[in-house]
């Protein structure tokens, strides 16, 4: 399942991509529902199917593919997720884990600044956060299991140390 609506069984009209889908080339598109027509020439815009913008995305889209990424990201998020339920059964900090695929959240009950801190400058992992306790983990679509486990590893240590 490439997109998160698609675990939800919701049919949007319109999907919006942009960012990821040029891989840090500047690309963004609009994806719509068979049940709409478009209508060409009703808007014009100064880049829009620019040549190597659309090589980009479909080069990506090609990795894609062959590297079985959207299936990774399923198989090795639930691992992530297990493993962090696992690390949250050993650690009092972590009190709930969600997500699905590789966008992850891990709620502690402390703020998370000192967390993330120690993680970038000790263990050189870099994780986001969202309000002022939820550790957010969002690795690449290449994470394997070997970096789940090493991640889980140094995530321990901090948690002991604060």
């Amino acid at each position: 399942k490439f997109f998160a609506h698609q675990w939800l069984g919701i049919k949007p009209d319109l999907i919006t991509v942009a960012k990821g889908i040029g891989n840090g080339f500047p690309m963004g598109g609009v994806l719509i529902s068979p049940e709409f027509t478009p209508v060409y020439g009703q808007l014009g815009t100064t880049f829009g199917g620019n040549h190597l913008a659309c090589t980009a995305a479909l080069a990506v889209l090609d990795v894609f593919e062959k590297e079985n990424l959207v299936q990774n990201a399923h198989e090795v998020g639930e691992y992530l997720i297990a493993q962090l339920k696992e690390l949250q059964k050993r650690n009092s900090h972590i009190t709930e884990v969600r997500g699905r695929g590789l966008m992850v959240g891990a709620v502690l009950d402390i703020p998370h600044k000192e967390v993330r801190s120690k993680l970038i400058h000790e263990q050189h992992c870099f994780t986001g956060c969202a309000g002022t306790n939820i550790l957010r983990i969002l690795p690449p679509l290449v994470l394997t299991k070997e970096n789940v486990d090493d991640f889980i590893g140094r995530l321990e240590t901090v948690l002991k140390e604060v």
